[in-house]
């Protein structure tokens, strides 16, 4: 069950063990669970307990680690033969006297590796403190050092297959955004315009099933358009307020985003107007500017040149790389657009540019979810860029 092919899995394999080489790793120690799924197809909702996958440099396929329960899950959904998936008792979990890296040391001691430079990753959601704690003092001979974006660089540049997965998200976005437009209105619960939103995400398309966000539904109204990311409440819309939306269609766990902004009114603030416009416009601007070769902090820069004639001004980065990911986010914590970032911008990456915008006196959200392609930009989706009026 598997989503790509076993040779595209090798592929993943190979290029992650060249970038070990460079770096002087003999084994990666790997929690995140989108570079779990992209080097070996495991999927479950089990990253609330210890797992792990170790790929080894004398090794040819990788290991998968994790909770008994759940390694029928790994021989389900992964290519790995038997051997290579090991499981640690249920006594292990949440326990004061053991700890699962206790389990995975000594199959690293097993397998002759405990004198190895290991690299784990530092700092990931499901890495914790003890994790290290555990391991440095179970594998008192082996060197640990940081390995923690080595995957998600590898993952960078998507693979035919992996972008059908995404255009395919991109169609499941449009029918998620088109769901919060008929379903937020005057009168109605934000929690029911949730309940729709999450129905459209989980349901997908007649031909693509829908896939659980790596995000939840973020959805700012009233006052709350000041912030970008608070969720929803049992509050009834009222009228004349603006309402921010950042969502985004998933298959197979792939992202493809979508943000827009809705106004309960036919005239919004003269304010939100403007700035929409500047917006739109500086995302047009930016994105007719983007082609493989220039640095992420060169679109950003022209992001700014854009709009350098308003008043409008956005100190967060402009965007980042999306893909496979799992929560809490479903950005690769590869580039992010902002000054700094020399990252040259490549054919097959996909790449996210949202310029929100967040005062106290009025927000606004569009974004552009595209792939890079050999003289520009290709979109995920269609969807119109403006202001919503309801």
């Amino acid at each position: 069950m598997a989503a790509f092919t076993k040779e595209e899995y090798e592929q993943r394999i190979e290029r992650t063990k060249a970038a070990m080489n460079e770096r002087g790793i003999d084994l990666l120690f790997i929690s995140q669970p989108a570079n779990m799924n992209y080097l070996t197809g495991y999927d479950g909702w089990s990253f609330y307990v210890h797992q792990c996958v170790l790929v080894s440099l004398d090794q040819k396929e990788p290991m998968w680690i994790g909770r008994g329960m759940d390694a029928n899950g790994a021989r389900i959904t992964t290519y790995l033969p038997d051997d290579c998936i090991r499981q640690y008792a249920d006594d292990y979990v949440q326990s004061t006297v053991k700890h699962p890296m206790h389990f995975i040391a000594d199959v690293i001691k097993e397998k002759g590796w405990d004198k190895k430079r290991i690299g784990v990753e530092m700092d990931q959601f499901y890495f914790t403190h003890r994790n290290y704690v555990e391991l440095e003092k179970s594998l008192p001979d082996a060197a640990f050092v940081d390995a923690n974006t080595l995957v998600n660089w590898v993952r960078i540049i998507k693979s035919e297959a992996e972008l059908e997965f995404m255009r395919a998200a991109g169609k499941v976005a449009v029918k998620v955004m088109d769901a919060a437009v008929a379903n937020i209105n005057v009168g109605s619960r934000e929690c029911d315009a949730a309940a729709a939103i999450a129905a459209a995400q989980y349901s997908g398309t007649e031909e693509y099933a829908g896939d659980y966000p790596a995000i939840v539904p973020l959805m700012m109204a009233g006052e709350a358009t000041k912030t970008p990311h608070l969720t929803w409440s049992g509050k009834r819309y009222t009228a004349d307020e603006a309402v921010l939306l950042e969502l985004s269609g998933v298959y197979k766990h792939y992202h493809a985003p979508i943000a827009r902004t809705i106004f309960l009114g036919k005239n919004p603030p003269k304010l939100m107007q403007d700035t929409a416009r500047t917006v739109i416009d500086g995302l047009k601007a930016t994105l007719d500017f983007i082609k493989p070769g220039v640095t992420g902090e060169e679109v950003e820069a022209e992001w700014r040149r854009a709009i350098s004639h308003s008043t409008v001004v956005k100190e967060a980065r402009l965007g980042y790389s999306i893909g496979l990911n799992y929560p809490p986010d479903w950005g690769e914590q590869t580039i992010s657009l902002r000054p700094g970032d020399k990252t040259v911008v490549k054919p097959n990456m996909a790449l996210h540019l949202i310029p929100g915008i967040w005062y106290d006196d009025v927000g606004f959200e569009v974004d552009a979810s595209i792939r890079i392609t050999e003289t520009g930009y290709e979109s995920l989706y269609e969807y119109p860029v403006e202001i919503f009026l309801k």
